[in-house]
């Protein structure tokens, strides 16, 4: 079990776990050992989420939300198959905590009366000196 906060647990079925070989340097071991870990979080059918952390989750997930409602992380930084493990937890663990935190509602607010005249002061200015950029008659 996966606990994100006090309220949310991610349950041992919601996540399935497939090792790779990892990408990059490593010498021989690169090509001996699957280290590379790719998680599988199926978020959509995911009965510990609600709607609105479903959705922030997947405005936050981006490419890594799949067609049918997945979270796949991959994660292959360390030669230690475990380790990887690990952080590809941590940073499901971390999207999900960003994906409870719901964002403030917008406060419309109105211009002040007075940097409205401002505004339109400032416009007249900048008009003038642009209407004295014509061409100049050749009797002057």
């Amino acid at each position: 079990m996966l606990y994100i906060t006090d309220e949310i647990a991610i349950e041992e079925w919601e996540l399935s776990e497939q090792f790779t070989r990892a990408q990059g340097p490593g010498g021989q071991n690169v090509n001996k050992v699957a280290t590379a870990v790719e998680l599988r979080f199926e978020a959509e059918r995911s009965p510990n989420l609600s709607e609105p952390v479903k959705r922030r989750l997947q405005r936050l997930a981006g490419r890594r939300w799949t067609g049918d409602g997945a979270i796949i992380i991959l994660s292959q930084e360390t030669r230690s198959q475990a380790r990887n493990r690990e952080l590809a937890r941590e940073r499901l663990a971390e999207l999900i905590r960003r994906a409870t935190v719901a964002p403030k509602r917008r406060i419309a607010t109105r211009p002040t009366l007075g940097s409205q005249r401002r505004r339109l002061k400032a416009k007249t200015i900048r008009g003038e000196v642009k209407a004295g950029r014509g061409r100049v008659d050749a009797e002057e």
